[in-house]
C-alpha cells in the first residue's frame, strides 16, 4: 500500500466548490487503496486579508502575534476538507501544526522545519484516516506558533513526505506543471515531463513561480521527488526528480526571465584590495541580494568599473548606501530599471560545447543587446532591455529546439 501526500495550493481550495472537488481528487487516491496525507494553503486572500486587518491594528504588530494571526487561515481550509471528507464517507480529520507537532527554528514568519514528529500521524494513517494538515506553520521551542515563509505549505508537504516515508508527494496548483517557459511569454511553451531537482532550483530563482527555491532545496536534500499538477484539470503534470532514468537528450530544459531587475553601475573606483567588499558590506548587511556582477579594470590600473544587478524594489535603499559609504570613492553612479534576466537552464551544456555561442549568437540576429553576462554549470544569464524580454525568450526557444 503506497503512502501518499498530497498539498494543495491557495486557488485550489479558494471556494467551497473548489474544495468540494479537492476532496474527490483526495477521495480518487483512497479509492486506489493508498494512504493519503493531505496539506493544504489557506484559501486564496484569506492570508493577505489578515495581513491587512493586522496592519489597521498596528504599523510595528508583534511578530510572533503576526504568525499566531496569519495561521488562522489554513486552520480553516483543513478544517472544511476534513468535514467534507467525513461528509462523503471518509475518515478524516484537521491536524494544526502544534497538534503533529512540526517543530521548527528560526525568526517568525520566516522559520524552517527542523523535524516533523509523525507517530500519531501514522498511527491515524494505519487506522484508514486521512490527516488534514494544515501547512506554512509550525511550532518553535517556546511553544509558539511559526510560519515558514513563502510557498510555506509545499515545504511543509516535503517534510512530511520525508518523515513519513511517503512513496509520492504530490503539489495541486493552478498550472498542470513546469514549462519551457513562460506561457504568457511565448505561446509555444511546452510542458515538461520531467525535470531535474538543480534545473527547478534554478527556474525557480530566475522567476519560474511555480515553486519557490526553499522548496525544491528541502526536496533535493530530503530525496523526495515531487509531482506538480493541476487541480482544475486531469492532465499528467511535472515530476521533479534527481533520477536520470527516462530522461530525453534535450540540451536546454527551459527558459527564465525576470520582471524586477534594476542595473547599477559605479564608474571610476579607485582600485584597491577590498573595495568591492565595502560597496557590497552594506547592502549584504540590510538583506539586499546582489545578482549579476562585473567589473571592468581601466587601462592605467588604478581605477575599475563596477555592475550589478538587485531587485527594483531595493533600487532607493542601495542609492543611499553607496551615496553615504565614506569608504568608496567614484566619479559617477547611474542606475537603469528597465532591464530584465532572460536564462537558459539545462544539465546538458555541462557536456556541450557551443552553447554560450549559440546564445549570443541567436539574441545577436535578433539585434538584442547584452548588458551583463552570468554564468553557472547549468545556466547562462543575460541582462537585456525590458522591453527585448519577450523577443529575446522567443528567438531563444527556437535555437535549442523546445518548440
Amino acid at each position: 500500500m503506497k503512502t501518499v501526500v498530497l498539498k494543495f495550493g491557495g486557488t485550489s481550495v479558494g471556494s467551497i466548490d473548489r474544495i468540494k472537488k479537492v476532496c474527490k481528487i483526495i477521495s480518487s487516491y483512497k479509492k486506489k487503496k493508498n494512504k493519503v496525507v493531505v496539506v493544504s494553503s489557506a484559501m486564496s486572500g484569506a492570508t493577505n486579508e489578515l495581513i491587512n486587518k493586522s496592519k489597521l491594528i498596528s504599523n510595528n504588530f508583534d511578530k510572533a502575534e503576526y504568525d499566531t494571526l496569519l495561521s488562522t487561515g489554513e486552520q480553516v481550509s483543513c478544517a472544511l476538507i476534513a468535514g467534507r471528507l467525513n461528509h462523503i464517507g471518509f475518515k478524516s480529520r484537521s491536524w494544526l501544526s502544534w497538534q503533529i507537532p512540526i517543530i521548527t527554528e528560526g525568526p517568525h514568519s520566516a522559520a524552517r522545519i527542523n523535524r516533523v514528529v509523525s507517530k500519531d500521524v501514522q498511527n491515524y494513517l494505519k487506522n484508514g484516516g486521512i490527516p488534514v494538515i494544515t501547512g506554512f506553520q509550525g511550532i518553535n521551542n517556546n511553544y509558539r506558533l511559526t510560519t515558514i515563509g513563502r510557498s510555506g505549505s509545499d515545504a511543509t508537504a516535503i517534510m512530511i513526505a520525508k518523515y513519513i516515508k511517503a512513496d509520492e508527494c504530490i503539489i495541486y496548483t493552478d498550472v498542470d506543471g513546469v514549462y519551457t517557459t513562460d506561457p504568457r511569454q511565448y505561446k509555444k511553451a511546452k510542458k515538461i515531463k520531467k525535470i531535474f531537482y538543480d534545473e527547478m532550483l534554478e527556474m525557480a530563482s530566475l522567476g519560474s513561480k511555480v515553486m519557490q527555491p526553499t522548496s525544491v532545496q528541502d526536496a533535493k536534500l530530503s530525496k523526495i521527488d515531487i509531482k506538480v499538477k493541476s487541480s482544475f484539470v486531469s492532465k499528467p503534470g511535472t515530476l521533479i526528480t534527481n533520477s536520470s532514468k527516462a530522461f530525453s537528450n534535450q540540451i536546454i530544459t527551459g527558459i527564465s526571465s525576470t520582471k524586477n531587475d534594476a542595473k547599477i553601475t559605479i564608474e571610476g573606483v579607485k582600485d584597491r584590495p577590498g573595495v568591492a567588499a565595502s560597496i557590497f558590506k552594506p547592502l549584504s548587511q540590510n538583506l539586499i541580494n546582489v545578482d549579476m556582477v562585473v567589473q571592468n579594470i581601466a587601462l592605467n590600473g588604478k581605477e575599475t568599473d563596477l555592475t550589478f544587478t538587485i531587485k527594483s524594489d531595493d533600487l532607493k535603499k542601495t542609492e543611499k548606501f553607496i551615496k553615504s559609504n565614506k569608504k568608496i570613492s567614484y566619479k559617477k553612479l547611474s542606475f537603469d530599471k528597465n532591464v530584465s534576466k532572460v536564462s537558459i537552464i539545462g544539465v546538458g551544456m555541462i557536456t556541450t560545447p557551443g552553447i554560450t555561442y549559440r546564445m549570443f549568437q541567436a539574441l545577436a540576429s535578433k539585434k538584442i543587446n547584452i548588458l551583463v553576462i552570468s554564468t553557472s554549470e547549468i545556466k547562462i544569464s543575460v541582462l537585456v532591455a525590458t522591453n527585448q524580454v519577450k523577443k529575446a525568450i522567443v528567438v531563444l526557444h527556437k535555437e535549442f529546439k523546445l518548440d
